[in-house]
């Protein structure tokens, strides 16, 4: 009898604990549109998928914890900004500041590649600018632009990470540079 019982409460421990998963996942950002390599087995695309989904989610958040459970703890940017730590404290740092000049940033993800060890994102990144950008003061005009990232996933984590955004129109849009 008493078998049965913790045979049955783990069980339900297992049931609950991927529910929680599922509803976790459910609530990060779900790309317009996904290609994935065909020769990639199914668990190895859903674990990248995941990987680069959850980063989506702390771009789209601010949520640490996101960028936590996706970035390697030896994360490398390879298009790091002078002033910005290397590292997983990097992307922490960079949305920070971001959010402070943008601080209802949102994210969306117009496409996903998945190709060998890679994720490919086409982004598509919008807010207000009502905080404070480099001394300026925002006055809660729109801001909307483009990026593309791509990651390299390492034991279903984000190892590496080039990040392109279409840094002049964000400027204009700031006010930091005449259009």
């Amino acid at each position: 009898m008493h078998a049965k019982f913790l045979a049955s409460l783990s069980l339900l421990l297992a049931i609950n604990s991927y529910a929680n998963t599922a509803c976790a996942q459910d609530n990060l950002p779900q790309p317009r549109n996904i290609i994935a390599d065909k020769s990639l087995p199914a668990a190895q695309q859903q674990g990248m998928a995941l990987a680069a989904r959850r980063y989506y989610a702390f771009w789209n958040t601010g949520e640490t914890q996101f960028a936590q459970a996706a970035l390697a703890d030896n994360f490398m940017d390879r298009n790091l900004p002078a002033g910005r730590p290397q590292g997983p404290q990097g992307a922490l740092f960079a949305s920070k500041n971001f959010r402070a000049a943008v601080p209802d940033l949102k994210l969306e993800v117009e496409e996903m590649l998945l190709v060998g060890d890679r994720v490919i994102g086409r982004l598509h990144f919008s807010g207000h600018f009502s905080g404070s950008f480099h001394g300026q003061q925002g006055d809660g005009r729109k801001v909307d632009f483009i990026a593309t990232d791509i990651y390299r996933i390492a034991d279903g984590r984000i190892a590496e990470n080039w990040h392109l955004e279409d840094k002049l129109t964000l400027l204009q849009q700031l006010g930091i540079i005449k259009q």
